[in-house]
């Protein structure tokens, strides 16, 4: 199993990594005009690239803890945060009407109590 958690680990740092570089790099303007990105018309440019630098640090947090053995616990700490944010983000697709969207919240969200139910419990790094 624990192979199974390191691996949606990786997909999930992968997509925070995805996330983190257009939130954290692209001007909201062009983040609004692509799918997916219309909530950044209401959002301030600084709460856009906040949520950038929080993907970035979450992307980090579900793998480097535990690849260089300093402080693994904020591996589930990280993805226990990720299920918080995925909260916020269905919410801003659901009221924007982005039922897909608000789908793959939900998808990336399970995978994150996944990890963290995981490292915090039966694969856990001090076990």
């Amino acid at each position: 199993m624990n192979l199974v958690v390191w691996i949606a680990a990786g997909l999930l740092a992968a997509v925070a990594l995805t996330g983190g570089i257009s939130k954290t790099f692209v001007p909201k303007e062009k983040l609004a005009a692509v799918h997916g990105g219309g909530w950044t018309e209401n959002a301030g440019a600084g709460f856009v690239k906040t949520l950038g630098v929080l993907e970035l640090l979450a992307a980090a947090g579900l793998i480097l803890p535990a690849a260089l053995g300093i402080a693994p616990v904020l591996v589930p700490v990280t993805a226990a945060c990720w299920v918080v944010l995925m909260i916020g983000a269905m919410i801003t697709h659901g009221r924007r009407g982005e039922s897909g969207l608000v789908m793959l919240n939900l998808v990336y969200l399970a995978l994150a109590a996944f990890i963290a139910w995981a490292r915090f419990g039966p694969e856990s790094f001090t076990g």
